[in-house]
């Protein structure tokens, strides 16, 4: 079987995580093995397989979508390939991943890793912070995205963040050629484009504060 990751992205791992990881990490990917169904699920175990390799306080559990139904409905999963990341105690912070964070997404999924093994703290202003904090009704936020997409990191990061304030907020990724009827449904045509409770969007990679105003919008 091919290597996904190369020599030179695994040595880049292993320089980045010896810096920079202090706790660990547990990745749950939730899956089918019927690549029918789920075109990207192999694929995506094979990813998160080789990079739990590259250091040992990243963590991997690997859930079967159809038959883990407890786990499943704990986190809340609704379609697969999905990835959760948890703190080293296990602490759900409502980060997830839809599809394959390949392209410029695996970069996503390495910063979040880093975040989480520190803490996780939100990289946000004390403004947007305390505004977040005052969300008291659930909000998910869902980043539309491509591979190649250079803006869309971005636009995924700040839901992300988002989430680690608010146990309300959950910060989804979701990679719009695997799951075209969300894409049709909710009329994505540009990347990257976010929805929020399914109700309001708005497309581009905004300034925090914008991002933020745009989120609350849904609220109203």
């Amino acid at each position: 079987m091919a290597k996904v990751l190369n020599n030179k992205i695994v040595n880049d791992l292993k320089k980045i995580f010896s810096e920079e990881l202090e706790k660990k990490v547990k990745l749950l990917l939730f899956k089918v093995d019927d690549e029918s169904v789920c075109e990207y699920c192999n694929l995506t175990r094979d990813l998160l397989e080789e990079l739990k390799e590259v250091d040992e306080r990243v963590e991997l559990e690997v859930y079967d979508f159809n038959t883990d139904k407890d786990v499943v409905e704990k986190y809340g999963i609704e379609r697969v390939p999905a990835i959760v990341i948890l703190d080293e105690d296990g602490k759900d912070y409502g980060v997830r991943f839809y599809g394959i964070p390949s392209g410029h997404e695996f970069s996503t999924l390495i910063d979040d890793i880093v975040t989480f093994s520190k803490g996780p703290v939100p990289s946000l202003s004390a403004e947007t912070i305390e505004q977040l904090k005052k969300i008291d009704q659930k909000v998910k936020i869902q980043v539309f995205v491509t591979p190649t997409c250079p803006y869309c990191p971005r636009a995924v990061l700040t839901a992300h963040h988002f989430a680690l304030v608010n146990e309300n907020i959950v910060g989804e990724m979701i990679e719009a050629n695997e799951f075209m009827d969300l894409s049709m449904k909710f009329g994505v045509s540009a990347v990257p484009h976010i929805v929020v409770n399914e109700e309001h969007s708005f497309v581009g990679a905004l300034p925090e504060a914008n991002y933020l105003n745009e989120v609350l919008k849904a609220l109203k």
